[in-house]
């Protein structure tokens, strides 16, 4: 597995845009609630390390992931955000559900950035199961709420 050693969320403060005067959009999905709280307490922190104010972070849930591009949109739509960062948690089942949701959400979100010019970032979790979720939302390989926080201010700077 690629990810195996190493702890993904590490990153080098000095090449990381100052979040200064940013306006960041966060969606989260309510299913697997355990996971995104975290992807979303790592967001959170992380922007507020890179100088985001605090109340320049809007934050909107929805159901599950399936509804993250629709919500991402919608606040796009109604305020000028620099970035949005979509935060969720599909974990694979016994039936194809999960290849239908994870390419529905991931061609979605896509689809958002591209026609709102606004960078959507991808931050979620798509793993075989629960342990494997909880080892990318703080476990040992890191938050990739941190990673989506990280490369919406990266994007910002485009």
């Amino acid at each position: 597995m690629a990810t195996e050693l190493n702890n993904l969320s590490s990153y080098n403060q000095d090449d990381v845009p100052s979040g200064e005067k940013c306006i960041i959009g966060i969606v989260v999905s309510e299913w697997n609630k355990e996971i995104t709280s975290s992807l979303l307490h790592g967001a959170i922190t992380a922007l507020l390390d890179n100088n985001v104010d605090e109340k320049d972070i809007y934050i909107q849930y929805v159901p599950g992931s399936y509804e993250l591009p629709f919500a991402a949109a919608a606040l796009i739509d109604k305020k000028k955000f620099d970035a949005v960062i979509c935060l969720g948690c599909i974990i694979h089942g016994e039936t194809p559900h999960f290849e239908f949701i994870s390419q529905a959400v991931s061609n979605g979100i896509m689809q958002v950035s591209l026609k709102t010019q606004i960078p959507v970032i991808f931050g979620v979790l798509t793993t075989n199961n629960i342990e494997q979720a909880r080892e990318r939302a703080g476990g040992k390989h890191g938050n990739k709420g941190v990673e989506a926080a990280i490369t919406a201010l990266k994007m910002t700077q485009l």
